[in-house]
């Protein structure tokens, strides 16, 4: 299999960022690692060698992001808004810099999958509400769909802007992304066992706002057996890429 460490330069960031690249051809797809993790962090993890058989066969190639989530979400030692800021630069380091770099190298004409998870599905998820003409499918695992999450009861535009459950909420019924969504597969898998019960709300009300706007998707809520944590998504991650890429 084809794998390529790169860092290149984010205007949207200002600093450099690393990615790493898996598979040769196929569908491309944004890979965020879990709270605060790094690149490489899929493939040390297990999560490259339960897609295998997509990679080999050339139907799907992941970019691995880097995060900068202990300088946003997870992190509280310095100003809320400075970190929603920051994140929404996030934002646009993948919309703006890292998805255009993607059709570039691998000529790809259509819209993009995203995925993560824990707080990678939240970035996912951001990615693909905020911008349905560049991503059109999403496998978000195990994660949260309210910026509240992190920042509490504090509110300003780029923490509703980063936050799905809200900004989709508020949307306006004729708003286009509306339409733009119901062309999307939004795919969304929890479990139900240790460490998830926190995060089960926010799944339940992220279903719930997408049936109240017409918005197909699939939340597939797993059993009491399945924790938060890499087993769990070692089976959700091939069931679900096998609904997307069906062989």
């Amino acid at each position: 299999m084809e794998t390529h460490h790169r860092s290149e330069w984010s205007p949207a960031l200002g600093r450099s960022m690393e990615f790493i690249t898996h598979g040769h051809a196929g569908l491309p797809a944004v890979v965020f690692p879990c709270m605060g993790g790094r690149p490489w962090d899929y493939a040390d993890f297990g999560m490259i060698d339960v897609l295998r058989p997509w990679l080999d066969a050339g139907r799907l190639r992941l970019f691995c992001v880097d995060s900068i989530d202990n300088e946003t979400f997870n992190s509280d030692g310095w100003d809320k808004r400075a970190r929603a800021a920051l994140q929404d630069r996030y934002h646009h380091y993948i919309a703006d810099d890292l998805v255009p770099r993607i059709h570039d190298e691998t000529g790809w004409g259509d819209r993009l999958l995203t995925t993560g998870n824990s707080l990678g599905g939240l970035h996912a998820a951001i990615s693909l509400f905020r911008r349905p003409d560049l991503f059109g499918t999403m496998i978000a695992l195990s994660g949260v769909y309210d910026a509240g999450h992190f920042f509490g009861d504090y509110s300003d535009e780029f923490v509703y802007n980063n936050s799905p459950a809200d900004f989709v909420a508020g949307m306006p019924d004729d708003h286009p992304w509306l339409d733009a969504y119901r062309s999307c597969l939004i795919i969304s898998g929890i479990g139900q066992g240790a460490w998830e019960e926190e995060l089960l709300p926010s799944n339940h009300r992220m279903d719930d706002v997408l049936r109240a706007k017409g918005v197909p998707a699939w939340f597939d809520f797993w059993g009491t057996d399945m924790p938060h944590d890499w087993p769990t998504w070692h089976q959700m991650a091939p069931y679900f890429m096998g609904r997307v890429l069906p062989w």
